[in-house]
């Protein structure tokens, strides 16, 4: 018995923020931002718990299913609604569903992480039968408005899969990684704003994620030409291109939502899901990529058959 993806769900903010927007704003342009991330625009509002909600419901929904036939939540954020309780608590009452629930902090690899342990949760004798899995972000409470460096790059938004005991898919291998000597270059204080050194993310990023991509297709006994589709996390369109060009993986297979949604963090991954389910990629049987990479700075990739 292995575990595949049952369902997915997605939820974004009605308010778009256009590149157009920021510039009235601050020293900056369309032209600009496109050229340097692939941005175009983003969206902003809502909590985190309220995105998370609106993407579990959905991905509920989509497998057949109704809240009572859940065994576990994990909700994979970087900006909780509150430091306490964990916004799983809330979204577990919000969605209807009776089981256990807790929330993983890794970042743009969040959801990564999550996917694993949800993984091995339902391997284990006696473990869940369901689980789901929702990455959701409010990033636009901690970008300084008036920082062109990082305020041109985040949005807010939520994905979330249900993954359940079945005879079709498989984690074939996995490789998470952190380093916490890279902490500086990347991280928001309580009460403050997100602050980077985009130029060294930029540099790491790419060092990190090439690194973790070979490893687990290394492990899966994998070549770049053995995957059909790569969904990689949505921080900026030349890291993804720098990091096919390093690994051999082809641009054409990534999956790409980044112009319209900006680097939505944990949920970046979960959306660029949805979007392939919606244009007819994610078919049985299909191997699938899923790499990222966060502050921490933590990383991680899945070699998955769908």
């Amino acid at each position: 018995m292995t575990i595949r993806v049952a369902g997915i769900g997605t939820a974004l903010p009605e308010k778009i923020v256009t590149n157009d927007d920021l510039a009235e704003t601050m020293d900056t342009n369309d032209q600009w931002i496109r050229e340097r991330s692939g941005i175009g625009e983003r969206r902003v509002g809502g909590s985190t718990g309220e995105l998370a909600t609106e993407a579990g419901i959905q991905a509920i929904k989509n497998a057949g299913l109704t809240p009572d036939d859940i065994d576990l939540l994990i909700v994979c954020t970087t900006t909780p609604d509150q430091q306490l309780p964990a916004t799983s608590a809330v979204v577990q009452r919000d969605i209807g569903l009776s089981c256990g629930a807790f929330d993983i902090n890794a970042v743009c690899a969040g959801f990564l992480y999550s996917y694993v342990v949800a993984y091995g949760q339902i391997l284990m004798p006696g473990g869940p039968n369901r689980v789901l899995v929702i990455g959701s972000e409010a990033l636009s409470r901690i970008v300084d408005w008036n920082d062109r460096g990082t305020a041109i790059l985040f949005g807010d938004g939520a994905g979330a899969v249900v993954m359940e005991r079945h005879g079709q898919g498989e984690l074939i291998a996995h490789d998470l990684g952190s380093n916490g000597d890279l902490q500086d270059i990347l991280y928001a204080d309580h009460g403050g704003y997100i602050r980077m050194e985009g130029r060294e993310v930029f540099k790491r990023a790419i060092r990190a994620v090439s690194g973790s991509v070979k490893t687990a297709l290394d492990k899966a006994g994998l070549t770049p030409d053995d995957i059909d589709v790569v969904i990689p996390h949505q921080a900026n369109i030349r890291i993804i291109e720098a990091v096919c060009k390093s690994t051999g993986l082809a641009m054409e297979k990534t999956v790409n939502v980044i112009e319209t949604t900006g680097n939505t963090s944990s949920a970046t991954i979960p959306l660029c899901l949805g979007k392939a389910d919606d244009d007819g990629l994610l078919e049985p049987g299909k191997i699938v990529l899923m790499t990222g990479f966060g502050a921490g700075m933590a990383w991680g990739t899945a070699v998955v058959r769908w």
